[in-house]
């Protein structure tokens, strides 16, 4: 690798202590909230790019990068040029209020977005005044000290002042999937990244300890910062965006023919060149949803917003969509499926009577333990309080921090009121199974015996009958040592030759409402799959009481015997997963992915990290740990599937009401278009002047632009949905063809019958092509008939007041002189809305056979 900090100076790892705090400006009490202040100033916010608000003026901008927009723009200015004052005021007083429209909501939507960040801002432990505060993590500076331990995510590159067991995850950096180990020291200057074990680096997190940073470098001047800018690299597109980029270049295909062919035509047929190059890009312009970026945002950020009220915080916007695609969720069961508020329920010694010495030796644990924060030991604490234990005597010597493959936590500590002070007492507790495994004897009382093969059958059998009740069962273990004096260093290697002292009982219920939760979740086509780290015996009593449709399950020691190819067969009819570690959990999420089910998973815990990264949804909460929060798609509020199931709800409504618009104009468009484009070629005059075609899409756009917060039936949102690029293809096609019969009809009728001059054509076929789109707004955006299903009061009313403009268009004097229109007779009037109404009962009729076909899957 090379060298990021390799400047003149050497870099910050290679330094002594007083030079690091010198160059830095700090001490080992941190900096002063004034320090601090000034150093925010100087060095910006840490983070990684500088995001500055999007301006009015930004957005405003944006909506020219279009390619047809500035076609329009030229062809306005080559109308100017050419002495044709009022098309290229026309094309662009059209242009730009199309523009304003879809700026104006895109603006608004934006700002509905920034709002809900803060919300779930990273925080940081930091020293400040010589006292720990808790920030945003943003407004950490160099020379700040932030204090870390298992699950924090590390804020800014720094130096390790002190550390106690601590494993980092550099994986994004390095690559490497094993947990790197640091300690106090110095490093040479030229170390390689993976070399450097006496820093910690931004964008890496905690696995396990504790440690004390001096932050050197924040946001764009860490090493990931760095590395950032060179990369300059986007994340994989999802299935929508997929989706919406062939959907492009499809209509980009169509467009692009469409109008050489029709530019072409009209040039043989010897039209004004002007006029017939005008048409062509209008007829693009017409074929395009131009509107289509702004929908997506709108409708992206009208669903965050919702869903924001509902508890449920997006960070990454563009998930919303898979949210709404969900079929297969895979969480843990406690504060899920269970209350999530653990309480001791009693502390019983070996012979299962209930112990005060047992319960006094975990409280000593959890009182004395700075590591990772559970809610076992805080169920512990709040036991602690409630008795009133005295540990002031007691002076904690060191810790062996829990981790995820020990499963236990061993603090060791010297009683100060005993008559030798100089033994150091150790007590560890943790999953019954590896605390056992480090046990050579057991205790009666004050007698201990030798823990044989027979009383281990006995503790299992105990611990195996507490678990089926739905315990969560932990073991406490004793050691006490006499180490050289002032030496209580402690090591894994300690952990050997325990006394097994008796077991810790805790029971976290069943949610009340949880059985409605799972039953809704699976009528709305999503398959609940619980992944935990906890036992074989208290998971399948949750499963049983929430009543989980499947009880089959795979235990992590079966887990390391299955093959991939297997696995990927066996997760689909398996619910419990169950004695996991973090990488088997990712793995399983994997082989879900494999089977082609959209997979999210529910973590609040370090253990969770990787399975929220690997899965297609990663769902976390307000309370988790660093690391699961930053690698989440979404945060929850409230620890409830409740909540996420209402989330579900909303991002299938969200997902609707985006393809509502894209079925709408692609449909009604793509049968308009070309009707012009053959009427074209066999009229002896345009059928539509340019700036007559411009002003039907801006007027169908205003109701169009409503679909963004319309309703959605109930039945759509009960089952997951997919982007299909071949369904719409066929969708676009059939109704783009029935609008087309519709408009020859319309051509016929008003050639053959009424024998209509080119004014009075363009205005009739006006208003039935206007009107056309407006009413399949209303058919398209419903598998119901029309009139079953209840539209937004804003779709109600733009359609509407576009509908009456429509109708009063051809009787305005404004609209004779500036766009051709002329009033129609009273029989030519009622015809067009005649064959409107037509229209309609034959496209719902359509749509009854079309949706008919997609059920019984003979459509794609």
């Amino acid at each position: 690798m090379d060298n990021q900090y390799q400047e003149e100076k050497p870099p910050f790892w290679s330094l002594p202590m007083e030079e690091l705090y010198q160059r830095y400006g700090s001490r080992p009490e941190g900096l002063s909230a004034q320090e601090a202040e000034i150093k925010l100033r100087q060095f910006g916010a840490n983070r990684l790019v500088e995001i500055k608000e999007i301006s009015f003026v930004t957005l405003l901008f944006r909506q020219f990068k279009s390619p047809l927009v500035l076609v329009l723009i030229i062809a306005a200015v080559i109308s100017g040029l050419m002495y044709n004052w009022v098309n290229a005021i026309i094309i662009l007083v059209i242009v730009f209020t199309s523009i304003l429209i879809s700026l104006k909501q895109e603006h608004s939507a934006h700002r509905a977005v920034e709002e809900l960040k803060d919300l779930i801002a990273l925080k940081s432990t930091v020293l400040r005044d010589g006292q720990t505060v808790e920030i945003n993590s943003e407004n950490l500076v160099p020379g700040d000290v932030v204090m870390l331990s298992a699950g924090s995510m590390v804020p800014a590159d720094g130096r390790i002042l002190e550390c106690k067991d601590l494993f980092v995850n550099e994986a994004a950096l390095t690559g490497e999937s094993f947990p790197a180990e640091k300690q106090v020291g110095k490093v040479p200057a030229s170390a390689s990244i993976q070399q450097i074990d006496n820093a910690v680096f931004m964008g890496t997190s905690v696995r396990s300890g504790t440690a004390k940073v001096m932050l050197t470098e924040t946001g764009s001047r860490s090493n990931f910062g760095l590395i950032a800018k060179k990369l300059q690299q986007q994340q994989p597109e999802n299935d929508f965006e997929r989706g919406i980029k062939n959907f492009s270049f499809l209509l980009t295909r169509i467009i692009f023919a469409l109008v050489v062919i029709v530019f072409a035509i009209n040039i043989i047929d010897h039209k004004s060149t002007i006029e017939s190059l005008l048409f062509a890009v209008a007829l693009a312009v017409g074929m395009t949803p131009e509107l289509l970026p702004a929908i997506i945002t709108i409708n992206l950020s009208e669903g965050a917003t919702s869903m924001a009220k509902l508890g449920v915080i997006i960070k990454k916007l563009n998930s919303i969509e898979i949210l709404g695609s969900m079929d297969v969720l895979c969480t843990d069961k406690t504060g899920t499926l269970t209350e999530g508020i653990i309480e001791l329920n009693m502390a019983v010694d070996v012979q299962g009577e209930v112990s005060d010495e047992v319960e006094r030796l975990a409280c000593i644990n959890a009182a004395l333990q700075k590591g990772l924060s559970n809610p076992l030991d805080e169920a512990l604490l709040r036991h602690l309080r409630k008795q009133g234990y005295d540990f002031n005597p007691l002076t904690k010597a060191d810790e062996i921090p829990y981790d995820f493959i020990r499963k236990r936590l061993t603090i060791g500590y010297v009683d100060k009121s005993a008559v030798d002070q100089n033994q150091l007492h150790l007590v560890s507790k943790g999953a019954f199974q590896q605390i056992i495994s480090i046990c050579s004897t057991i205790t009666y009382g004050a007698e201990k015996d030798p823990l044989d093969k027979e009383k281990r059958t006995q503790l299992q059998q105990m611990f195996k009958s507490w678990s089926v009740q739905g315990f969560r069962v932990l073991g406490v273990a004793t050691k006490d040592i006499t180490p050289a004096p002032g030496d209580y260093q402690l090591t894994k290697d300690d952990e050997l030759d325990f006394t097994f002292r008796g077991f810790l009982l805790f029971y976290d219920p069943p949610k009340g409402d949880v059985n409605e939760v799972l039953k809704s979740l699976a009528e709305q086509g999503v398959n609940v799959k619980i992944l935990t780290g906890d036992n074989r015996y208290v998971t399948r009593h949750i499963a049983s009481e929430v009543h989980l449709h499947s009880m089959k399950m795979i235990t992590g020691e079966e887990l390391q015997h299955i093959k991939e190819e297997a696995l990927v067969n066996k997760v689909q009819h398996t619910s419990l997963f169950v004695e996991l570690d973090p990488q088997q959990k990712e793995r399983i999420i994997r082989a879900l992915k494999k089977t082609g089910s959209v997979t999210g998973f529910l973590g609040d815990g370090i253990n969770d990290a990787t399975a929220l990264y690997e899965a297609d949804i990663g769902i976390s909460v307000d309370s988790a740990v660093d690391v699961a929060k930053d690698s989440a798609d979404f945060v929850l509020m409230k620890h409830d599937l409740s909540v996420l199931q209402d989330g579900i709800e909303e991002g299938r409504k969200t997902f609707s009401n985006t393809l509502k618009y894209i079925f709408t104009t692609s449909s009604a468009n793509f049968g308009n278009m070309i009707s012009m484009a053959a009427a074209s070629a066999m009229l002896p005059f345009l059928p539509l002047l340019a700036k007559q075609i411009l002003l039907n899409n801006l007027l169908s756009d205003i109701p169009a632009i409503s679909l963004a917060n319309d309703r959605v039936d109930a039945e759509i949102v009960q089952q997951p949905q997919k982007w299909n690029i071949h369904y719409l293809r066929n969708f676009m096609i059939t109704f783009g063809l029935v609008s087309t019969c519709f408009d020859f009809f319309t051509f016929g009728v008003l050639i053959w019958f009424f024998h209509a001059r080119p004014d009075e054509f363009r205005t009739a076929w006006f208003m039935e092509s206007l009107l056309t789109e407006i009413i399949i707004i209303f058919v398209i955006r419903t598998r119901r008939t029309f009139y079953a299903s209840m539209p937004s009061k804003w779709l109600i009313l733009n359609a509407s007041m576009v509908a009456a403009l429509t109708l009063a268009i051809p009787f305005l004097p404004l609209m004779k002189r500036i766009m051709g229109f002329i009033p129609l007779s009273p029989l030519l009037f009622f015809a067009i809305i005649g064959i409107s109404v037509l229209y309609a009962a034959t496209t719902e009729a359509i749509k009854k056979q079309l949706y008919h076909r997609l059920r019984s899957g003979r459509l794609l």
